[in-house]
């Protein structure tokens, strides 16, 4: 079994799909783990439709590194699968993913996004910029119809699934990070760094592309700010080592060897 961990914010209707795809699109009965950073009462009437979840409650807005690591740190199963709430399942996820599960593994299956971004891997289809316009059974009934390519060594991304025990001896995810931006990163390259295998698998979750967690013209300009100084604290972590390439983070610790 997988224990799934699903960190969120304040965008219920994002959440809802993602919980819904997750407990239809699985075969087995896996540990699904919602941490709540902050706004539990803006998440409670969906949370309440999907009474096996395990709700943990942070109180109060802590950040995405810390939602992630309580997660993991309380999930019961040895192998953890990491999701934004704005992604959705594929159809039979658990048993696709399941024999691809080792440890020394970091394993990322693909995702779908309606637009291009960075990301050369990512399989371009709009199925929908918002729940509201989305159907999860043509979905479905899309994913299951793509060519499934073998697996291959490339660059990790979320989402991300791996042996608990690895992820929590290479320290979790980093809260020193004054933003989330380039955390996921940084973890990454801390994997490779401990000769963890990076693996991209070609089993597709849709994602929105970062809608539920886009700040309002109010905040982007803190968090600007705040994703420079991210940006700055990872050069300085690293000592100029390792760069943040979105496009491929694989092999980029060549310079440590």
């Amino acid at each position: 079994m997988i224990s799934v961990i699903i960190p969120t914010y304040k965008e219920p209707e994002y959440l809802d799909l993602c919980l819904r795809s997750v407990f239809e699109g699985q075969v087995n009965e896996n540990e699904i783990i919602v941490v709540v950073d902050g706004f539990l009462e803006l998440n409670k009437s969906v949370l309440d439709k999907y009474p096996k979840v395990n709700i943990l409650d942070l109180g109060t807005n802590r950040g995405l590194s810390v939602a992630t690591n309580w997660g993991v740190y309380n999930a019961t199963n040895d192998y953890i699968l990491v999701v934004n709430d704005d992604n959705v399942f594929p159809k039979d996820w658990d048993i696709e993913l399941q024999p691809h599960l080792k440890k020394g593994k970091v394993i990322t299956p693909n995702e779908m996004e309606p637009q291009p971004s960075m990301f050369k891997q990512k399989h371009i289809k709009d199925l929908g910029k918002s729940p509201s316009e989305f159907d999860l059974y043509n979905f479905w009934e899309y994913e299951q119809s793509l060519s499934v390519l073998p697996p291959e060594e490339s660059g990790s991304t979320l989402p991300f699934a791996m042996y608990k025990a690895d992820y929590l001896a290479v320290g979790g995810w980093d809260i020193m990070y004054p933003s989330p931006h380039v955390v996921d990163w940084d973890f990454f390259l801390k994997c490779e760094y401990f000769g963890m295998e990076m693996i991209r698998i070609y089993k597709h979750f849709y994602h929105f592309c970062g809608a539920a967690t886009r700040p309002t013209p109010e905040q982007s300009e803190e968090s600007t700010r705040k994703e420079m100084l991210a940006h700055k604290f990872f050069a300085t972590k690293w000592d100029g080592r390792a760069e943040h390439n979105p496009q491929n983070n694989s092999k980029l610790l060549s310079k440590f060897k």
